[in-house]
């Protein structure tokens, strides 16, 4: 391997891998070998894997190398490790989704997304951990992955795998899923750059479901034009899935130069932006107002609706979904679940039908209002959380005023459907005294996923918050 690129390696993009290979520097085989030997190395500490499947990685990896060699490379994400969450599909692996009861499971094909990530030539390394059942607790046998930053700090919930193994260059990208936040809770947390696509833009089909409509498929990168390009390969109508939309799906790449910001109109609620959020949070956001300002872009005051109910309203719409999803398995293994997932499910057991009417009619009223907020503006710029990702134990039964903090910039997005893109804005210091990143969060209108990558690439191509990478 040429010594020269191998410091740090772990820690490079998807888009300066590609030109390492392509400029034939590197070779897919020598990079998905130095990520395996990192993950042996490191992985054994922080545990974000629920397995790795060495061998298939490798074959993957020579197939590229010979596809390079004649001549016939797919594209950018030939050749490129990456993982994916343990609710994804891929014929001949398991897929036990944080369950006691999905032990040994193995799937027999794989999701259309898995399909689509293979077929544009990417390595799949192995998958990564989850909490149980696509929720919010990992429970036993499985483990919960150690954030890379500070230990004693959450790692944020289903995509935690996902989050780290990224955070801490132990793949290029990696699935995850968001039903309520686990897309954007773990990108915060670990400093990383999640994209929540548009419900409907990605295939759902082979994915271990959580509540139908409120399950949003996405990447989670090192960097926004890095996300965009996994989410162009994945993205697209599916007859697997009748809900994947139609809508054609854009050219999310990006140029060597950040795309100017002037005439990009960028809205805040200080409502939501400035309202019972930590110091550190109002720093990092009024930070990135006025290096935004700065690029060109004009900031807007905007009014959204109150998420008060809305936030409420999701735990019952989710706990129906869920209880539909699980089925009489629930009653057959219910000894093996454990106690958060149990209890959101019974909760959807008891709902009424008139209960669960009554909770979508207010869901599509505020999608709808929400919508009309939005449209006013390019994107509008939130905190990702209220506060940087608090202590462990503080998260294993979470009070009322932290299940408000970390659901409040989140959930309203995954009722309404819309777009999110979740980056590192900022970083703090721990009261260990370690940097610590904060997360930000752009919304956009319904299928504008790439105004919201252009936006976030020009920002991060003139800040270096996400190019900061734990020490391990």
């Amino acid at each position: 391997m040429n010594t020269h690129h191998t410091d740090q390696l772990h820690y490079q993009e998807i888009y300066e891998i590609a030109d390492l290979l392509s400029a034939g520097e590197l070779t897919s085989v020598q990079v998905t070998t130095a990520l395996l030997d990192r993950i042996d190395t490191v992985d054994e500490r922080i545990g974000s894997y629920a397995f790795v499947a060495r061998d298939d990685a490798l074959a993957a990896a020579r197939r590229s190398d010979e596809r390079r060699a004649a001549g016939q490379t797919i594209g950018r994400l030939d050749g490129i490790p990456l993982a994916i969450k343990d609710i994804y599909d891929r014929e001949g692996w398991r897929t036990e989704a944080g369950m006691a009861s999905r032990r040994g499971t193995v799937a027999d094909s794989s999701a259309t997304v898995v399909e689509r990530l293979e077929a544009a030539g990417a390595v799949i390394l192995g998958k990564v951990h989850t909490t149980e059942g696509v929720y919010t607790e990992h429970t036993a046998p499985f483990r919960a992955p150690l954030n890379p930053w500070d230990e004693s700090r959450w790692v944020g919930v289903s995509s935690s795998g996902s989050g780290v193994s990224a955070a801490a260059g132990l793949c290029f990208g990696a699935l995850g899923s968001d039903t309520g936040g686990s897309i954007r809770m773990p990108s915060a947390s670990n400093g990383v750059t999640g994209l929540k696509p548009t419900w409907g833009r990605v295939s759902r089909a082979g994915v271990v479901e959580l509540a139908a409509t409120l399950d949003h498929v996405g990447p989670m990168c090192r960097s926004a034009r890095d996300a965009g390009l996994v989410l162009e390969a994945i993205a697209g109508a599916d007859p697997r899935d009748p809900t994947a939309s139609s809508v054609p799906v854009p050219d999310l790449s990006v140029g060597v130069e950040p795309r100017s910001l002037h005439g990009v109109r960028i809205g805040v609620d200080p409502a939501w932006s400035y309202h019972e959020v930590s110091a550190d949070v109002e720093k990092a956001h009024r930070a990135a107002e006025e290096h935004l300002a700065g690029l060109g872009a004009e900031i807007v005051p905007v009014t959204l609706p109150d998420p008060t109910q809305a936030i409420d309203d999701w735990f019952g719409v989710c706990a129906a979904q869920t209880a539909r999803a699980h089925g009489d398995g629930f009653l057959a293994a219910l000894d093996t679940y454990g106690p958060a997932l149990r209890e959101l499910i019974e909760r959807g057991r008891s709902m009424s039908a008139i209960e669960y009417d009554e909770l979508l009619r207010r869901r599509w009223d505020f999608k709808g209002r929400m919508e009309a907020a939005v449209s006013q503006v390019d994107s509008v710029l939130i905190p990702a959380l209220s506060f940087i990702a608090p202590p462990v134990e503080k998260m294993v039964r979470m009070d009322d005023e932290t299940t408000a903090g970390v659901h409040r910039f989140t959930v309203p997005f995954t009722l309404s459907q819309l777009p999110t893109i979740t980056f590192p804005g900022g970083f703090t210091t721990t009261e260990a005294g370690r940097p610590f990143p904060v997360g930000l969060q752009m919304v956009g209108s319904a299928f504008s996923e790439q105004a919201l990558v252009g936006i976030v690439d020009a920002f991060q191509r003139t800040t270096d918050w996400n190019s900061r990478h734990p020490d391990l």
